[in-house]
């Protein structure tokens, strides 16, 4: 069993993702003993110490560890675990089909910390949410990506196509617009 490692720009959080697909679902976002109870392979992996967060999705597990700890020691634990659930089919996640908006925005925000932010920082940029209405989630590209011409083009072959994979609640991202 392989798992690729990939560190983003922010030095807390590193990604893992198993050759294969881990669980077929929404991805869920665990950080404390609320959403752990979602989270079989989350609860675990928070009895490791140093994890502060954890976002699953159907083929990575974002881990965000505490400063004062090394990813060199939390590394070998945190692959150890998930290979575990993935050898023993052990359910890694229970999925609850009635998600509140509270609960969408998390994984959100925790979704555009793993895996969009890092992208649109090493090109100067940064995104912020604004709003998120009946499926449709208004976002704002700053820095260098707010003047880009690509910006649209970003926005939705990017931002939207990772969010609406993961989450299933989103119908569509579009630019905010201030009034």
């Amino acid at each position: 069993m392989i798992i690729k490692l990939e560190q983003v720009s922010d030095e807390n959080i590193c990604n893992f993702y198993p050759e294969d697909n881990i669980f077929e679902g929404e991805a869920i976002e665990c950080f404390d003993s609320k959403t752990l109870k979602k989270s079989p392979l989350a609860e675990t992996l928070f009895d490791i110490e140093g994890v502060d967060r954890v976002l699953i999705t159907k083929n990575m597990v974002s881990v965000k560890k505490n400063k004062d700890f090394l990813w060199e020691d939390l590394a070998p634990q945190i692959m150890s675990e998930i290979i575990d659930f993935i050898v023993t089919g052990a359910p890694m996640v229970i999925i609850d089909k009635n998600d509140s908006s509270q609960e969408i925005i998390r994984k959100i925000i925790s979704l555009i910390d793993a895996r969009i932010r890092p992208t649109l920082n090493k090109d100067g940029g940064d995104i912020e949410i604004k709003n998120f209405t009946g499926g449709i989630l208004e976002v704002e590209l700053t820095g260098k990506c707010s003047g880009c011409p690509y910006a649209m083009r970003t926005l939705k072959e990017g931002v939207e196509k990772i969010l609406k994979t993961y989450i299933p609640q989103i119908k569509e991202v579009k630019p905010y617009k201030s009034e």
